[in-house]
């Protein structure tokens, strides 16, 4: 019996402790590169290797787990958000066309996505996919100095899905302002979006058919980009990274020397890194937390 309650205090004690240790310490935050123009579109691979874009410089690039840094596709159709699906696939919001391709390991492009009822969609900005290969993505409207156009085709700017093996997406949300960041639980029940004219993070309900309800606020801050951990906890990007709890209570802080963080995801091999797109930069930072992308 002694030694049943000695297993079980100590057990306690090593739960207080995980429970207690913090996420980061802010002196290892490492910058790996700055010789980009605007980086954005962080995300992970099955191996731990992350992509990211230089939207300005119409680039996708490449760090791999060994460290190793290279350029992975120039004319990337002005990516900016990326996700990589089951297959290997690097899914992109490829801005200069408004359109959404799917990049094959051959970089072999597919178009998946061109236009919403024969008019061009905003900008479609960043995605999340779910465990069906569906994509959820947010379309603000941002002028491009790429563009001939100077006006939106369409007035509302919207959340939209796009079932898998489809060309005609459909809208999950009109109650925005300027949807950004998206991120979904990997149990595929919650959908994080954040509006930037409102400046706010919400929280969706998803429902079996894609569609979304119950719109519920998370905090009081928008995000350019997001991701989640493992414990739930939601990573926000702008003046550095926030992280937030799920109930929305502030738990951290990451300061980036750069004006503006773009984007976030886990990576490298045990996705415990978590790798942060700043303006010209791209940074590191190692965590006690684990990502789910």
């Amino acid at each position: 019996m002694k030694k049943c309650l000695l297993l079980s205090i100590l057990s306690l004690l090593c739960s207080l402790c995980d429970a207690q240790s913090p996420i980061f310490v802010q002196d290892s935050l490492k910058l790996i590169s700055s010789q980009f123009k605007f980086t954005e579109g962080v995300s992970v691979d099955q191996h731990g290797n992350i992509f990211f874009t230089d939207q300005p410089n119409d680039q996708i690039w490449k760090y791999d787990t060994d460290g190793k840094l290279s350029l992975y596709m120039a004319q990337s159709g002005r990516a900016n958000g990326t996700f990589i699906d089951k297959k290997g696939n690097l899914i992109v919001c490829a801005d200069e066309n408004n359109q959404i391709w799917s990049i094959d390991k051959h970089k072999k492009v597919s178009v998946l996505f061109s236009d919403f009822e024969g008019k061009k969609v905003n900008g479609p900005n960043d995605l999340w996919l779910d465990a069906k290969g569906g994509i959820y993505f947010t379309d603000p409207y941002y002028q491009r100095d790429y563009w001939t156009r100077q006006k939106p085709e369409i007035e509302k700017q919207r959340i939209y899905y796009l079932p898998k093996g489809k060309k005609t997406a459909i809208i999950v949300a009109d109650d925005l302002s300027k949807p950004n960041g998206i991120v979904g639980t990997p149990d595929g029940k919650f959908l994080y979006v954040a509006d930037m004219d409102a400046n706010k993070t919400y929280r969706y309900q998803i429902n079996a058919d894609a569609s979304l309800i119950d719109r519920q606020t998370i905090c009081l801050q928008h995000s350019d980009g997001m991701t989640l951990d493992s414990n739930g906890n939601i990573y926000l990007t702008g003046k550095g990274v926030t992280i937030y709890k799920p109930t929305g209570e502030k738990i951290g802080h990451i300061d980036v020397p750069e004006d503006w963080c773009g984007n976030i995801c886990f990576g490298g091999k045990n996705k415990d890194v978590l790798f942060i797109a700043a303006s010209k930069s791209i940074y590191k930072i190692k965590t006690s937390a684990k990502g789910v992308e």
